[in-house]
Order: C-alpha cells, then structure tokens, then sequence
C-alpha cells in the first residue's frame, strides 16, 4: 500500500480519495497520536474550496473522533494557516493544493511540520491493520474555532522585519479562485499596498484559471501587468502554499530567481555563524551563489523531504535560516510549514525597498531545461549506479553529490542532475547552462547507454 506521495494522499474523489479512506486515515492518525504521547489528543481540521471538501472533513473528524481524538475544525483556510493552528498539536488538511478540482486530498501535520516519511509509514501501516474505534467512553469531542484572523495577524508581524513599507505599491493578486483569496490580499493591505485581486471568490470549480499557476494559466494577471501601472504580480495555487511572482511588465520571475532572493535576504539576516539555506536537488545553483555571497552556505535534500532536510540540517548543528523547493518556501523564522502567503507578504516588502528589476539584477539567470528518458520502474535502480560512474567520467572536471541522483557541478556554475522520477517510468535530467542544449544532450546520451544496459 502506497497512499502517500510527496505532499500527503492525493487523487480522484471518487477512486482514491474517498469518504471511506478519509475516515480511515482520520482512525489510524488519531491511534498513532495517542500511541506516540500521553493524555489526550487534539487534531485542528481545515479545508479548501472543493466541492467534495466538507464530505470530506466530515469521514476524517468522525474517524480521528472514533479513534479518541477532540477534533477542532476551522472551515476554510489556505493550508499555511492550518499549518499554524496545528503549532502544540495535531492537524489535517483536506486538500488537493493545484490538482483539478474533481481531485481532493490529505496532508497530515504535527506542531506545524507536515508528517515524516516514517511517521506517514506508521499511518498506512495502521490503515492496512485496520484501526478499530476506540471504546465508547474515550470517544473524542468536536468543536469549531477561528484562526485565520490570527494567522493573518501572525503574517503581518513577521513580514515587518524586511524591507520597507508598502505605501504606495500597487500589486496584483491572482487568488485562482482558491485559499488566498482569505489571507494574501487582506496582508498586502494591511500592510500598506495597494491591491487588485484577480480570482478572488473561492469556488471549488476553479472557473477563472486552473488551480495551478502557470504562465498559460496567468493571462488576465499577465495582461493586467502589461499596462505598467503595476510594481509587482503575485499568484497561488488553490491552498495557497505555492506562489509565483510577475514583474511590472507581466513577466513571470524564474522561480529559482525568486527561491535565490529570499535565501539571499534571509542568510544575510541570520545572526549565526552557520546560517543554511535547504533546497532540493534540481534547484538552480544561482541560488548559491547568491547565499555564498551573503555568507551562508546550501544543503541539499531529496526532492519532496524538505522538512526531512530541515529536521537533518539542525541535528548537525546548523542554523537553517531558509528552506525551499522551486514555488514552495519554508520560512523557518515564522514556522516549519511551506506558505505562499508569508512568500507575498516578504517579497512585496523587499520589492518596496528595492525595486524587482534591481533586485534580480545580480542573479544569473542561465538557460534550463528538463528532459524525460524513458526507463522502466524495475530498470531505474541499476541504471542509477551505473550513472554514479559513468556521468563523472564524462565531465571529470565537475564535482559530484550523488546522494540524491547524481547532481553534477562545473566549474562555469553549470550543472546537470540525473534522478528517477517517483510515479512515472522515466529518468530525469535537469541542467543549466549557458549552453544548456549541449549539456543535456551530453548527459543525455550518457544517460540512453546505462539505461540500455540495465533494460
């Protein structure tokens, strides 16, 4: 049984996020709660703007109540905020964050992290046990309450540590008709913008754009920008824990761009001798640059165990003054969950202190490219260890990290990375380079032969 991918459970409603599974995830977490402590358990419960969202919250809060847990439900809300509300307790989110809306989904938190690889394992294992209820007596309550003003209040405050007041800025806000519809313009104008929202009634059907943001998906944003009457664009996908940023002309910003200005800011804040920046794999190595210049250095973990990496990071001693993969940011002084909200807030400041255009002028920006080989599932493993050697000796003069795929770094800041995909029967190759077409054709063909030797 294999429930849970990089971000929680996800899929169709009717096949694989079901009302039953929902009520069997909700047993088994509130099981494995009481088992990890003592006395009583609380889980907070939100949701996003689907339609299938309340049928959901419904089976959950019933199964984590059956299994002896008091239950908190606080209605909609972007995930970051109920990552919040679950700080000094349990919580859930029933969401499918950018899927199409006939998707739905579940992602599980304690004290404002979402779940461990390990701890999401102790969960399916319970569900393949089937967790009974609980006896009648320790059955658990239920209740509602109000966070969002309080997460929007908590935004507010952090962002003021950065950059510069907001009077005067004009932002457009592209809420996809999703969760940031409730928090991200409300802390732009309480922090002194000037805001048009796009998009900014929640509905389930996501009918002005589809609930990921991309560049075919932000024209009227686009559009709106192009005008020029505008400093800055800011768009979330449908729980608001991813953003994309846009210039005053409608351009959108390379989100390993945006990722490098952040680390940059924050590693130059940090008062630690070892301020760390954590990111993945596959992100660029401008943002190395960039925190080297600042002073910091750059951890990298495998691609969806960010909060793994952050929790590996701080054992060793360091001091993680930022985490994130491309569009999702951990802002480690605010909490350990990933919010574009807090992303908009930030960057509409620094932006108000230095102009977007400035600010991106000292970050290379190569070209990118990421391609798909074709490799089967039962083939990946060998091919793999085959790279190990093979991609090294053919740029020897790069350095390796090969603990997450094999990443390799020129001496120019070009780099190719070779990894397996998850959930399809491909080898990927990502790679940035002022000659990127010749790189990955490179690495490409290196790639094509240990495959055939495995397959």
């Amino acid at each position: 049984m294999e429930l849970f991918g990089t971000a929680g459970i996800r899929g169709d409603v009717r096949e694989t996020v079901t009302p039953s599974l929902a009520l069997r995830v909700g047993q088994a977490a509130a099981a494995d709660a009481r088992a990890e402590g003592e006395g009583s358990v609380e889980f907070v419960v939100a949701r996003d703007g689907r339609e299938t969202g309340q049928a959901l919250v419904d089976a959950m809060a019933s199964g984590l109540a059956a299994a002896g847990a008091d239950v908190v439900e606080i209605g909609q809300a972007p995930t970051p905020a109920l990552a919040y509300a679950s700080q000094g307790r349990y919580g859930v989110a029933i969401t499918a964050s950018h899927n199409p809306p006939e998707d739905n989904g579940i992602k599980l938190f304690v004290d404002g992290v979402e779940y461990s690889g390990a701890a999401e394992a102790r969960i399916e294992g319970r569900i393949v046990d089937e967790t009974e209820p609980t006896h009648w007596d320790e059955w658990g309550h239920r209740e509602s309450a109000e966070v969002l003003g309080e997460y929007r209040d908590a935004v507010v405050a952090y962002a003021e540590r950065f950059g510069a007041d907001l009077d005067g800025l004009r932002v457009v806000v592209d809420c996809g008709n999703g969760m940031a519809s409730l928090a991200t313009p409300h802390v732009l104008r309480e922090l002194g913008a000037e805001v048009v929202t796009l998009n900014g009634n929640v509905d389930g059907h996501f009918p002005g754009r589809g609930s990921k943001p991309t560049e075919g998906t932000l024209g009227d944003c686009i559009r709106f920008l192009e005008d020029g009457e505008f400093d800055l664009g800011i768009a979330h996908d449908g729980d608001a824990d991813r953003i994309v940023v846009l210039n005053g002309d409608g351009e959108v910003v390379h989100e390993d761009t945006v990722l490098a200005m952040l680390a940059e800011e924050y590693v130059a804040d940090a008062d630690s001798e070892d301020p760390t920046v954590v990111t993945t794999p596959n992100a660029s190595a401008r943002i190395d640059e960039r925190v080297r210049a600042a002073g910091g250095r750059v951890e990298r973990v495998a691609l969806g165990y960010l909060h793994d990496g952050i929790a590996d990071a701080r054992d060793d001693g360091a001091d993680v003054a930022f985490a994130a993969e491309p569009w999702k940011h951990v802002h480690t002084r605010l909490g350990g969950w990933i919010d574009g909200v807090a992303s908009a807030a930030v960057l509409a400041r620094l932006v108000a202190d230095v102009p977007l255009v400035e600010r991106r002028e000292p970050i290379p920006e190569r070209p990118y490219t990421k391609v798909s080989v074709p490799c089967n599932d039962d083939a990946k493993v060998d091919a793999m260890a085959r790279l190990a050697e093979t991609l090294p000796e053919r740029f020897p003069e790069a350095e390796v990290d090969d603990e997450y795929g094999v990443r390799l770094e020129l001496p120019d800041a070009s780099w190719v990375l070779v990894r397996p995909s998850g959930t399809e029967p491909y080898l990927r190759i990502y790679a940035e380079s002022e000659d990127v077409e010749t790189l990955s054709e490179a690495a490409r063909t290196v790639v094509e032969d240990a495959i055939s030797e495995a397959e």
